[in-house]
């Protein structure tokens, strides 16, 4: 019955045309407040998924990394039950360090040193640019450039005729009688390059395991980690728990997202910070539905009077203008939810607003998800029902005088 009222309140035509601009203008709000939160979340999903697969092509989903210091020694027992994990699909011995590559130009460069099964574990492999994925031996090592520093070393790394220099410091410190003793140099040909992303394209190096033991002065079992591919790209709790039964405390099991927590925490709080600035923006807009609600009050005194008359009390009263709130926000909310998605559906499919710069995507990526529907849907209601219920009560406290 309150709903009725409501919904006749709703769909008839006010006295006065005041009335029915503002509540045009109050459900114009609500759809633009709800299509700007869908489509901004849906965009910052879009990126956090496309930035995890670039960083899913360089990083592993499970590194195991020692608790203190820059190396550890790993027992052959512990790999072999590594790998007999449920879940575990491979594993890859690593080792990285700073190190100075020279061709045309002396560039610092994070080298990483990776075994024959590293190809098999990420997405380096499937995303060279130039050239062709090969690390070489630890007497004979070449290396994949990043397409950032094949540029800043001025080389073409599918077609240098000459090998670079690297430079790089053995473990152990610098020892004050020989210091130049501590910096070991060997030539290294090039064998190609990658691109995935600006981060790893500006800084790493992929070469041989064994050269990087070599040229350190590590011994064959000592590595700087151990870099696990699971099944289903994401480790659990339960695997991540029996990795680190196997290895124990003194070393440390990271997920992929633990990895770069703190890109991932940044790129999270991003998305919350728009949703409060937006959410804030439609609390504003809602004050609209306060002066149409109030001027339907107004309006409706006599039907107010004779519903008291008829036995109705404050509650029912103050219900049928909060459910009139509520119509105002479903209709407008429902509007904008439409339009979101159709906005959505027309960026993947026509690329209305392009991504400026060097990126793997020419357009800004767009992912719909329920839970961003169902958080949008709460904060509508939540507003509407705050910004009705001022006016509602006012109607409710209405005094019982048939004559005025």
């Amino acid at each position: 019955m309150k709903f009725l009222f409501a919904w006749r309140y709703f769909k008839a035509k006010k006295s006065t045309n005041a009335i029915n601009i503002i509540s045009w203008v109050s459900v114009s709000a609500i759809i633009l407040g709800t299509a700007s939160l869908i489509v901004v979340l849906s965009v910052f999903n879009g990126l956090e998924d496309l930035v995890k697969s670039l960083y899913s092509s360089f990083y592993t989903d499970v590194r195991i990394s020692p608790a203190t210091g820059k190396f550890m020694r790993v027992p052959y027992e512990q790999l072999v039950r590594l790998k007999k994990l449920d879940g575990v699909i491979g594993y890859s011995l690593t080792v990285e360090d700073q190190a100075l590559l020279q061709y045309n130009n002396l560039q610092p460069v994070m080298l990483k040193g990776v075994d024959n099964n590293y190809k098999l574990l990420n997405g380096v492999s499937k995303n060279i640019s130039k050239g062709e994925y090969q690390i070489g031996t630890s007497e004979h090592p070449t290396a994949i450039l990043g397409s950032g520093i094949e540029y800043a070393l001025n080389i073409e790394a599918d077609r240098a005729l000459a090998p670079m220099t690297v430079y790089l410091f053995r473990s152990g410190g610098i020892n004050p009688a020989d210091p130049e003793s501590a910096v070991r140099s060997e030539p290294i040909a090039a064998s190609g390059s990658f691109r995935i992303q600006q981060d790893f394209d500006e800084h790493y190096v992929i070469t041989n395991l064994g050269f990087m033991q070599r040229m350190m002065g590590l011994d064959s079992n000592q590595y700087g980690a151990v870099e696990i591919a699971v099944r289903g790209g994401m480790a659990d709790k339960p695997l991540k728990s029996a990795i680190q039964s196997i290895f124990g405390a003194g070393f440390l099991v990271q997920t992929r997202e633990e990895q770069n927590q703190t890109f991932f925490g940044v790129m999270k709080m991003e998305k919350w910070v728009i949703y409060i600035i937006l959410t804030l923006i439609l609390i504003v807009a809602a004050f609209n539905i306060v002066g149409a609600l109030t001027m339907l009050v107004f309006e409706k005194k006599k039907d107010i009077q004779v519903l008291k008359a008829m036995g109705a009390d404050n509650r029912f009263i103050q219900r049928i203008f909060l459910n009139e709130g509520l119509l105002l926000g479903i209709g407008g909310g429902g509007v904008g939810f439409g339009l979101a998605v159709l906005l959505c559906w027309l960026q993947v499919k026509f690329k209305l607003i392009p991504m400026q710069g060097n990126f793997l995507v020419d357009y800004y990526p767009v992912k719909l998800i329920p839970g961003d529907f169902l958080l949008v849907g709460t904060t509508i209601l939540m507003v509407v029902l705050l910004a009705s219920w001022l006016p509602a009560r006012k109607a409710a406290l209405q005094p019982f005088e048939l004559k005025s």
